[in-house]
């Protein structure tokens, strides 16, 4: 990342990248969002392009782009932005916060974002453009697939492996040796003790009360 990024998004993920970024003393040619920042105190530096269009104004190889599109089920608006420009010849990168946890065994493929406190244990594979978010943990040797969204909390065992677009809800726990396959969408505090077919919602229990007078 010498040679600088454009940070793509200005909401609340795209924030937080830009802090990470910050911490890492890259450098930030901007960010492109049709919309201003949210958060004006942060990005007040950062010069504001308004089109995606303006991405092709940058050499695609002296440029990294940084995919600050948030990731919520259903959504594949951070996915088809990640494939369309990859396809035109530009790159993503790889963020790891400070206060984060990576083994020097595990690998992260192009575009991965591992948040503060994250613990990321020696075998495991993420895929390319996934999120790995705050304070989440993912065990030793697994293998998570493209796409993929490990929202704040969650708890993966070892040996799971996830295919392409699983959304990890928040602090939702995976057992150990667990196969996931695409198109998986796990709510928020469920617990998953069994392989999932593909484009299956696992919903969390819900409790009903009545109050009897």
């Amino acid at each position: 990342m010498n040679d600088g990024v454009l940070l793509i998004g200005s909401g609340g993920h795209a924030s937080v990248l830009l802090d990470i970024l910050i911490e890492h003393k890259v450098s930030v040619f901007g960010y492109v969002s049709p919309l201003p920042a949210a958060n004006q105190k942060l990005f007040s530096d950062l010069h504001w392009y308004k089109s995606d269009e303006d991405i092709l104004l940058f050499d695609k190889l002296t440029i990294k782009l940084v995919n600050g599109i948030g990731s919520i089920p259903g959504n594949t608006l951070r996915a088809d932005f990640y494939n369309k420009h990859k396809k035109l010849g530009y790159s993503f990168a790889t963020l790891v916060s400070k206060d984060a946890s990576v083994s020097k065994y595990a690998t992260l493929e192009e575009g991965v974002q591992v948040m503060r406190g994250a613990m990321i244990q020696t075998g495991t594979n993420v895929g390319d453009n996934t999120i790995v978010n705050t304070g989440s943990i993912v065990d030793h040797d697994c293998s998570l697939g493209s796409n993929n969204h490990i929202a704040p909390g969650t708890a993966i065992s070892g040996q799971v492996t996830s295919k392409a677009n699983v959304h990890f809800g928040t602090g939702s726990s995976v057992i150990q040796s667990i196969n996931l396959n695409e198109n998986v969408v796990i709510g928020a505090g469920v617990t998953i003790t069994k392989d999932v077919d593909k484009n299956t919602i696992c919903y969390p229990a819900r409790i009903f009360t009545k109050v009897i007078k």
